[in-house]
């Protein structure tokens, strides 16, 4: 017996909030305007290449951005980063985004948080439709380590935490 979609997509979402992430900024360019998004849906593919993926929903701004300028960086978040999951997650204050925060310009030309622990600078590999979201494959071009020092933010039960 099939349960309920509606039941079941409840019960994903319930039990994918026990799973704990790292808290990433993924940042494009495209055109000379900056983008950003905060993900969790971020995960090492392999070393050779070195490869990251990222989940992006088609409805978010910085979709297209990575598709049409085929590149990305991904922005690994310390703890003490709140004031920009705050800003960069919500869509209102999308014209607020870039002024918050300490901002380096890539060698991909796209955003770089000098707040991150590490930023994995990647050029666009392929992408893969999967419904409401793309999968972005991004090859590792750099990876640039501003704040190793810092303690990481974890994403856990829709909270942001800190590991001591």
């Amino acid at each position: 017996m099939t349960e309920n979609p509606i039941i079941l997509a409840d019960a994903y979402r319930g039990g994918m909030r026990q799973l704990a992430a790292g808290v990433c900024l993924i940042t494009a360019s495209y055109q000379g305007q900056p983008g950003g998004m905060i993900a969790t849906a971020v995960t090492s593919v392999s070393a050779e290449p070195p490869t990251l993926l990222v989940c992006v929903n088609r409805s978010a701004s910085l979709f297209a951005m990575i598709a049409e300028s085929g590149r990305f960086c991904v922005n690994v978040l310390s703890a003490d980063a709140q004031a920009l999951v705050d800003v960069f997650s919500n869509s209102a204050r999308r014209d607020e985004r870039f002024q918050h925060g300490e901002w380096l310009m890539a060698a991909n030309g796209t955003p770089l948080c000098a707040e991150s622990l590490v930023s994995f600078e990647c050029s666009l590999a392929k992408t893969m439709d999967w419904h409401t979201h793309a999968i972005f494959l991004g090859e590792v071009t750099a990876v640039l380590h501003p704040r190793s020092d810092a303690a990481p933010m974890v994403y856990h039960d829709r909270g942001f935490h800190q590991l001591v």
